[in-house]
């Protein structure tokens, strides 16, 4: 990263100051890696509930009698034909096959739920769009209970299956549901206005959207001197949205420290800043950033001006 001589200089230019206009963007690459994610999540969730087909209209309806050997008659009902007083018993062959193919759709969901979260943080959806927000960033829960939730009840309307099979199978079922749910469910949902704010304060502190990160973390940094990011691995520098597309979801929160040891204006307010950045990346949605407020005018970047009131 530049030394504070350096920022001055590039900080002077106006096409480096960018400001965000209608909110965060994530870069084309960034773009096309999530709908591949997204494209192989579909067909991994369709693989599942084709799965859930299977064990519904031809696993569970098999059986086979013991018992008295009676005469033959046709059920009219299945069309099958049946020994008369002769008791019909859930085969363990279809047992067994039913119990791998519970594991066979808890595999998928999961993965599938996985696929779709790294998507998510590469390309969110706004968190203003209430309902899209809230399906695009929980759907892995949804596919998963829409995968299992008919299986189970049939399990337990089971006629032929014994209680032991019953049982078994209903409690290996709800244990992978409950399970693929609940990883499925994305409990700190990335969204457009989050990266918003990251980029904004980076904006303003930095007088340009360019940050710094290194492989091995989760977070990108404000300058290069920092060490958190002396590991020996190759330190990248971009915009946020690339810092994004390498996998770092936020800025991190000690940027004060981090402009501090890089010999950058630190703003009188970094504190503020932190806890309005702190809030908004756990999910506030009515938190006002904080424009820096700096000591010296001369050491630190162009300030951007209140919008207009309407």
């Amino acid at each position: 990263m530049a030394e504070q001589s350096k920022r001055g200089e590039s900080s002077d230019s106006p096409d480096r100051v960018r400001e965000p206009s209608e909110g965060w963007v994530p870069t084309a690459a960034a773009k096309s890696k999530a709908t591949a994610y997204r494209r192989i999540a579909v067909a991994v969730w369709v693989l599942a509930i084709a799965a859930e087909a299977v064990a519904i209209f031809w696993l569970l309806r098999q059986r086979e009698f013991v018992g008295a050997d009676g005469a033959l008659v046709r059920d009219p009902d299945t069309g099958l034909l049946e020994a008369q007083g002769a008791t019909a018993q859930f085969p363990q062959w279809a047992f067994i096959t039913l119990l791998v193919l519970l594991v066979v759709i808890a595999a998928l969901a999961i993965t599938g739920s996985i696929l779709w979260k790294k998507a998510n943080r590469l390309d969110p959806a706004r968190r203003a769009e209430t309902l899209r927000f809230f399906v695009q960033n929980q759907l892995g829960a949804i596919i998963a209970i829409i995968a299992f939730l008919p299986l189970i009840i049939l399990i337990f309307l089971n006629k032929d299956m014994d209680k032991g099979q019953k049982a078994t199978a209903g409690v290996v079922g709800i244990v992978l549901a409950v399970i693929a749910a609940v990883i499925g469910v994305d409990f700190s949902p990335p969204s457009v206005e989050k990266y918003t704010a990251d980029q904004s304060a980076v904006i303003q502190m930095l007088g340009e959207d360019e940050v710094v990160w290194v492989d091995g973390g989760a977070v990108y940094h404000v300058c290069d001197s920092v060490p958190d990011i002396q590991t020996g691995s190759e330190k990248r520098t971009g915009t946020t949205a690339q810092a994004v597309e390498a996998g770092k979801i936020r800025l991190t929160l000690k940027f004060a420290s981090e402009l501090n040891a890089c010999g950058l204006a630190v703003p009188q307010n970094a504190d503020d800043i932190e806890d309005a950045l702190r809030e908004i990346q756990g999910g506030a949605v009515d938190t006002v950033l904080p424009a820096p407020v700096w000591t010296n005018g001369e050491d630190a970047p162009p300030v951007i001006e209140d919008a207009p009131a309407e």
